[in-house]
């Protein structure tokens, strides 16, 4: 074939499969084979491999996978992927219907349309963001903590279901369109996963859901491009003004553009119309070929749900009815004792396997041994299971009448099962019950196995985020007799063992070198980021970034006492409750808010003024940890911001529209650091809006509340002259 012939036939080789992608999973209307798919896939890549020149990050043949990445960047979303409050029953589903329409109508929302409120099937999946600019996939993020997540477009640009340019012509398409919705991997394709792994002699993968979030967290795009995964949009993050006024019409929209969106979303005026739906759903869901477990129901006007707002985790305008989890009955073989990083001990239960759900279920939480004594759960008994959330097996009962004469009690373990331990048995406030005792507890902080567990916790993305030493790469380690690995402190003297680290099998100079460039990185984390990884009860990942705005330093929160770990507490106290633990009558002056109250700060504090803590955190300061914090705010400084007299002190902003010279999360925290509030709808308690362009419904909205409005030159012309961009 002729060089131009050959350059002709890429062109139309790109356009044919690319329609051929979007007839199969956006129209569900297939117009070749996959045998067909496959063959002209393989031709188009032999062409391009003699063309590089022709270059297209958009070609079909991306979704064959690219090189390993060599590791993940976290960014933070533009619009927060929050999660969905669920129900269970039809009273609550008629109780929400009925706050929601009497919401809207006071604001001025009209009376009830065909169309008011959108169910949509619940994919049970892994929710990601998908971002265009100027049409092209820029790149795609996991949910994470729902302000940032994880980049995972390597995984995701495998995914044929997910168009890497917007079908539609340039002037239609916006600047920026954010879409979310669920990757999943279908269940024939599972299917044929497992069946490969077990010809391999590899152990089976436990179940869809967990493969996909395993999958897409690979380095590796070409294991997301082998498990061929599946999405489906089912919502919006950040999106150009005026694309779209409803939910129904975005995914019309974004479906004329190539994207995956459910065929049994229905449209519904009230309640009654809801929960038809919702049954129907039920009776079909069953034959798709992935897995569900409830509906979404939300309200369709865009401006309607700005008009319902958010409570501080969930829109109010949605909800998601969550269907009876699955049941099934096994035989139950014995029972594992498992030590986690606080002591905890939990008993998982070992069964006959079992098909529940989709998957298959050999293992199950039993929660406590006070449950095991008070359902009188027994070894070789008849039990019945059940999926919390479809995802976590737990016993869920005995089923009495199979019971077998060889059953036996099971044995709550009077010592650690793994170092042999004093075991403190907590119990709940029916005090002399012991069938209701809620948790044993493994009191040895050198207890091998609480190590272990604290390490792995320690090391975590969330925590002290060491890249290159995992779970694996930790137990590795401490089973070498040569590398000490006991306390946290021996993470930073891990470099003294720089030979001996490379000679164990399966670390490579380069690993070992990643490991320890990571570790140094750590050091410098900060104090928020110690507190959230040494696995103190009540202290997560939220309450060591309040305590870090509160203390300065690990130094200071030591010398702090009891109750002024607990300010926000006391002012809900009694004169006396307060005289009592403070030596003084007069409340704290709009105290800052430190995540604990009167219950979990005592805990805490005594936790911090133990032996055990002082020698962590001298040994932490001794290997160069950074024990300061990087959040803390100054009591004048926050006072000084409060009453500060500028233009943004205690007033609510809104933005709308592109703005020349700032990105959206960077000018909210100069409005936030100012004293202002960012909110993301316009109401009447909206002080300001800032419009940039292609300002749309909130600039309208705005104008017809008698806002006051900005634009960026007056932006500039408010902001004190540090805060301007350079």
């Amino acid at each position: 074939m002729a060089k131009k012939d050959e350059h002709a036939r890429i062109a139309e080789l790109r356009d044919l499969l690319t329609r051929a992608n979007r007839a199969y999973y956006a129209d569900a209307d297939p117009i070749m084979s996959d045998t067909e798919f496959d063959r002209l896939l393989e031709e188009l890549a032999g062409l391009e491999a003699k063309h590089p020149d022709l270059a297209d990050p958009a070609s079909p043949t991306v979704r064959v996978g690219g090189e390993p990445i060599e590791g993940f960047e976290t960014r933070n979303h533009a619009v927060p992927m929050m999660s969905i409050d669920n129900t269970y029953n039809e009273a609550e589903v008629r109780a929400w219907v009925e706050r929601v329409t009497k919401a809207i109508k006071s604001g001025g929302g009209g009376n009830a349309e065909a169309d008011r409120f959108v169910c949509d099937p619940k994919v049970d999946g892994v929710a990601v963001s998908l971002r265009y600019e100027k049409g092209e996939l820029a790149y795609a993020l996991t949910r994470g903590d729902g302000a940032s997540g994880d980049d995972v477009t390597h995984a995701v640009r495998t995914v044929r279901a997910i168009p890497l340019r917007l079908n539609a012509p340039k002037e239609q398409v916006p600047d920026v369109l954010e879409v979310r919705g669920e990757l999943f991997i279908p269940l024939s394709q599972f299917a044929r996963i497992n069946r490969e792994r077990a010809e391999a002699g590899e152990a089976p993968l436990m179940n869809p859901r967990n493969a996909t979030a395993g999958t897409i967290k690979m380095l590796d795009p070409t294991v997301a491009a082998d498990r061929k995964l599946g999405f489906v949009a089912h919502g919006r993050g950040e999106v150009d003004d005026g694309f779209a006024e409803s939910f129904s019409q975005f995914m019309k929209q974004v479906k004329s553009m190539g994207m995956a969106v459910s065929p049994m979303a229905t449209t519904a005026r009230d309640a009654d119309a809801v929960l038809a739906a919702i049954e129907q759903f039920n009776e079909d869901r069953h034959d798709l070929d992935y897995l569900t477990d409830g509906m979404v129901v939300r309200v369709n006007r865009f401006e309607q749900q700005e008009l319902l707002g958010y409570t501080s985790k969930s829109p109010r305008w949605a909800i998601a009815y969550k269907y009876a989890a699955e049941r099934a009955t096994t035989v139950m073989l014995g029972v594992e004792h498992q030590v986690g990083k606080t002591g905890k001990i939990t008993p998982r239960a070992t069964m006959e396997p079992v098909l529940l759900a989709g998957t298959t279920v050999q293992h199950a939480t039993l929660h406590n041994y006070g449950q095991i004594a008070q359902k009188d759960i027994r070894i070789g008994d008849t039990v019945e299971i059940e999926k919390a959330g479809e995802i976590i097996p737990y016993v869920l009962g005995v089923v009495a009448s199979a019971r077998s004469k060889d059953s036996t009690k099971i044995k709550p373990p009077k010592k650690c099962p793994a170092c042999g331990g004093v075991v403190e048995i907590e119990p709940t406030e029916a005090a002399g019950n012991p069938k209701l005792e809620t948790t044993r507890r493994c009191v040895n902080p050198e207890c091998p196995a609480q190590v272990r567990e604290k390490l792995v916790w320690f090391v975590g993305r969330r925590q002290m985020d060491i890249d290159g030493l995992g779970e694996k790469t930790i137990d590795l380690i401490r089973e070498s007799d040569d590398i000490p690995l006991g306390h946290f402190s021996d993470i930073f003297r891990l470099h003294e063992h720089e030979e001996a680290l490379r000679n164990l099998e399966g670390l490579g100079e380069k690993s070992v070198q990643q490991m320890l460039d990571g570790i140094e990185a750590s050091k410098g984390r900060g104090m928020a980021r110690v507190l959230a990884g040494l696995g103190i009860r009540h202290v997560g990942e939220s309450t060591a970034k309040s305590l870090a705005r509160v203390f300065p330093s690990v130094d200071a929160l030591l010398e702090a006492e009891a109750w002024q770990l607990m300010p926000t507490a006391l002012n809900s106290m009694s004169q006396a409750e307060r005289e009592r633990l403070t030596g003084s009558p007069d409340k704290l002056d709009d105290p800052p808010e430190t995540g604990l109250g009167a219950l979990t700060a005592p805990i805490v504090h005594e936790y911090l003024h133990s032996k055990a803590a002082r020698e962590t955190f001298d040994a932490l300061r001794e290997v160069g940890v950074d024990l300061s914090s990087k959040d803390y705010v100054d009591p004048a400084e926050r006072q000084a911001i409060a009453s500060a007299d500028n233009s943004f002190a205690g007033r609510t902003f809104v933005m709308t529209g592109s703005l020349e010279r700032f990105e959206r999360n960077a000018l909210k925290d100069v409005l936030e650091g100012l004293g202002a509030k960012v909110s993301g709808s316009v109401s009447k308690n909206t002080d300001v809006v800032v419009a940039g362009e292609k300002a749309g419904s909130k600039l309208e909205k705005a104008e017809k509340l008698g806002v006051e409005i900005w634009d960026e030159a007056r932006l500039l012309k408010e902001l004190p002259a540090e805060h301007r961009p350079g």
